[in-house]
């Protein structure tokens, strides 16, 4: 008999822990090999663990709600025959010279931002990997951390209660001097008070209901992302009659062909993507001080859960796809969306996002943008309307298929002639659609 260490998988590029929510197996169960053991939850989506082996699960190292690093052993299994070995990584060699001297200094940096390392031998209690780092980032001394009423298993401290912890502590009145010039009276100290959440009443009448793991982790997301980004808007009305009417005639053709249904979407993700290389830099991220211009055109597509919740699954490379790649990635996604069978690469590294607010009948919205993105474009609700069209005959009255798209952009970075510019491309490429074109 052997024992095989089961640990998290890799499960995507930026993805280093996952937090475990229900076991599949239990201790003295058989497992065949690819078998889900145990099921996860991302920052981004849900999952399932199989088993790299056959035998039978002898130790579960980690409870439901435990947070776990990737590459952490989370299970025990005993296999039949010899010992089951890893493979053994040779070295990575690279041919790139090292910056050392860039190394040296960010190391001098975050030696000095932080200000004290808690040594956690001197308390009795047993502290994750995970909550000593955001301990020793947040600079929460141990001291602390022992007077901090963990709800893990024996009272453990868990992510959740240090960052409660984090939160509350920055929104307890602090002091601040205010330094002056000698010849004046100058005041020892003056209170600044954070601004608190203002207090909800209850009556007998209201049911309170706890926000789901996704709700809490979309609300974070949110409220960072408004901290981060200098949010501004431009919108601008669009006439897709053409598109409109190409769509109504190809669907049923294109369905017979290709076995996927001819949604707008695909429509719309073909003309941002086109868009986003006329325009690189709405296609960035912000580091710092420092603008990351993306190689790769990887297009968000906000997708509405069967709960309510909100999920960005991501076309990746998506302005070398045509239409039929296009068609096929966006049904793919939006299935899987659905169902919760979205893997963690599937919501990875996205450069631009389009959310559609039309879906829900809305004329246009503001959408938040999706960091570390530094835009978003909402789609509005596509709707007959009286227009002014142009002849050479004169001007007359006609009824035209018209929408809104209201584009949402970082000020810090995007200024309003290039955030303009980028959605009236978008807008003339809709216009102009052919409506000739083969499908």
């Amino acid at each position: 008999m052997a024992k095989f260490e089961l640990k998290l998988p890799k499960m995507g590029e930026s993805v280093a822990e996952a937090t475990i929510t229900n076991w599949l197996k239990n201790v003295g169960e058989s497992i065949e090999m690819d078998e889900a053991v145990l099921e996860i939850a991302t920052d981004k989506v849900d999952s399932e663990v199989p088993s790299e082996v056959s035998g039978v699960l002898t130790e579960i190292l980690f409870n439901v709600d435990d947070v776990v690093q990737v590459g952490q052993t989370i299970a025990i299994i005993e296999t039949e025959g010899g010992s089951v070995s890893e493979p053994v990584l040779a070295p990575i060699q690279s041919n790139e010279p090292v910056a050392a001297q860039k190394i040296e200094e960010q190391i001098s940096t975050i030696k000095t931002d932080l200000n004290f390392t808690p040594d956690f031998s001197e308390s009795d209690k047993f502290f994750s990997p995970l909550v000593k780092n955001i301990a020793s980032a947040e600079g929460v001394s141990v001291e602390e951390l022992n007077k901090i009423n963990g709800t893990g298993k024996d009272g453990r401290v868990t992510k959740n209660d240090i960052l409660d912890y984090v939160a509350n502590r920055e929104n307890a009145p602090v002091e601040k001097v205010i330094t002056q010039p000698v010849a004046q009276s100058q005041p020892q100290a003056t209170k600044v008070e954070t601004p608190k959440a203002a207090p909800v009443s209850v009556n007998g009448g209201d049911e309170i209901v706890e926000m789901d793991r996704m709700r809490k982790l979309i609300s974070g997301y949110m409220v960072a992302s408004v901290q981060t980004s200098a949010h501004v808007q431009s919108f601008i009305e669009v006439d897709v009659t053409n598109m409109f009417k190409w769509r109504d005639k190809v669907k049923n053709a294109f369905e017979k062909r290709e076995g996927e249904k001819l949604t707008f979407t695909p429509l719309f993700m073909e003309v941002v993507a086109k868009a986003l290389k006329d325009f690189p830099m709405m296609n960035i991220s912000v580091d710092g001080d420092y603008i990351i211009k993306k190689k790769n055109i990887n297009l968000g597509m906000a997708a509405a859960l069967p709960n309510g919740n909100l999920i960005v699954p991501v076309i990746k490379n998506a302005d070398q796809l045509n239409l039929v790649g296009m068609a096929k990635a966006v049904n793919d996604l939006a299935n899987r969306a659905r169902i919760g069978k979205l893997k963690p690469d599937d919501t990875q590294g996205g450069t631009y996002t389009v959310t559609n607010v039309g879906t829900f009948g809305s004329v246009f919205g503001t959408p938040i943008i999706n960091q570390p993105q530094v835009g978003i474009l909402a789609l509005g609700a596509i709707r007959k309307v009286p227009a002014v069209i142009e002849t050479p005959e004169g001007d007359f009255i006609g009824i035209r298929q018209k929408m809104f798209l209201s584009h949402s952009y970082d000020h810090r970075v995007v200024d309003g002639a290039l955030g303009g510019s980028f959605v009236k491309r978008v807008a003339e490429y809709l216009e102009a659609w052919d409506i000739n074109r083969e499908i």
